[in-house]
């Protein structure tokens, strides 16, 4: 039998240089999780306030995700997260400083310009360290470093709370900073990964588009995907209240959602899309999606913590194929030169649902009821899926700038 993990041994030294950037990173990431307890019980703010702090740091992931996307093509992706990561080390020891509450307003909303305008240069950079075969091993290596770290560091951020609060902006800035350090450090090989022909792409070159959303397949694209992040950060929203307030389990259940979610992706992600990487993009993705909208739809049907688990390991399959070739579908619509910008405006789909998907899911939750938010999510997953398969016949012909 032909070894799943197998496509990871391939991949450049770069990716591996990436991966545990990512992974030193991630590993002390406690403050977000955190920074409404915080709030809250350290800074003695209610809970709307720390709700809007929180806003506003959604809203600086939103406004950056573009333009940290078209400067991470500029300056080049390898320096933004070099200047992301020590510079969000800097603002997170500041952080812990403050204690006025329109200074904590803005200094939420720049740390967000600053930490997530890694995000962007971090899925145009691999996009340009492996070759467009490898590219869904790539991506799923690096979520994988992700929930490798955010195993870690919300634990030790539990642990760091019970003795001083500041202590998880000292230790979260602290491997901010030594991950930068470790990308500076590092030995980048400069390796030119010759693109792969598309043929949706014309015969002359790429379509260099004057403005991103000019490009109506990539437009397509965008809307197409927005239902699923709005369904899937309904564990951020909705989720947690229909556990405790619908089914009557404790608030501890919902750390097991966290880790049978997170064992699962450690465990079979990478090997999953080794296995799928010879699938079509956009069937995997439409699989992808109707696996997210069934899992959260069936939890209209949830009635015990079987039932329960059984809807978490549909949607995280589900998770685990459309977030990976997602990413790599970007991959290959970008032109070469302005794969950080597509890439920005990509992150920006998940910071708009970030910002919408919890509030009108919890709305929903209120007035109208667990049924009919599950049943929404499970019809929300089968429009994405067929807009995304409908997207095989959107062909584009060249286009003047």
């Amino acid at each position: 039998m032909t070894n799943p993990w197998r496509g990871i041994s391939s991949l450049p030294r770069n990716m591996w240089i990436i991966f545990f950037t990512t992974l030193i990173n991630r590993s002390g990431t406690m403050v977000l999780p955190f920074l409404t307890l915080y709030l809250t019980s350290k800074e003695g703010l209610s809970a709307g306030d720390a709700g809007l702090v929180i806003a506003f740091y959604g809203a600086g992931a939103l406004v950056t995700a573009p333009l940290s996307g078209k400067l991470s093509d500029k300056i080049g992706p390898l320096l933004l997260m070099k200047l992301s990561l020590i510079t969000t080390g800097v603002v997170l020891f500041i952080y812990s400083f403050i204690n006025q509450f329109y200074l904590i307003l803005i200094l939420s909303f720049v740390l967000a310009i600053i930490n997530e305008s890694f995000r962007p240069a971090n899925l145009s950079i691999i996009s340009q360290v492996v070759s467009p075969k490898q590219r869904r091993s790539a991506f799923a290596l690096n979520r994988l470093a992700i929930n490798l770290g955010m195993s870690v560091g919300p634990v030790v951020g539990g642990v760091l709370t019970l003795i001083n609060f500041s202590l998880i902006f000292y230790i979260d800035g602290i491997t901010s900073i030594l991950a930068g350090i470790f990308l500076i450090f590092s030995k980048w090989r400069t390796v030119k990964i010759e693109p792969e022909i598309d043929s949706e792409k014309n015969s002359i070159g790429e379509i260099i588009h004057s403005h991103v959303l000019k490009d109506k397949r990539y437009t397509y694209f965008l809307l197409s995907i927005l239902p699923i992040p709005l369904v899937y950060f309904q564990h951020l929203g909705a989720y947690p209240l229909f556990l405790v307030h619908d089914l009557g389990f404790a608030t501890s259940t919902y750390g097991i959602v966290f880790a049978i979610n997170t064992i699962m992706i450690i465990l079979i992600e990478v090997p999953l899309n080794n296995l799928m990487n010879n699938w079509d993009e956009k069937k995997s993705l439409a699989l992808g999606a109707v696996l997210i909208g069934v899992g959260f739809g069936a939890m209209a049907l949830a009635f015990n913590l079987s039932s329960i688990i059984l809807t978490i390991v549909i949607w995280t399959f589900g998770e685990m194929i459309f977030f990976p070739v997602s990413a790599s579908h970007v991959s290959n619509l970008a032109p070469e030169k302005k794969r950080g910008e597509y890439m920005g405006y990509f992150q920006m789909m998940f910071s708009v649902a970030f910002l919408l998907g919890p509030w009108l899911g919890t709305l929903t939750f209120e007035y109208y009821g667990s049924t009919i938010l599950w049943a929404a999510t499970f019809v929300l997953g089968l429009v994405s899926a067929l807009l995304l398969m409908k997207s095989k016949k959107n062909k584009l012909s060249v286009q003047n700038i």
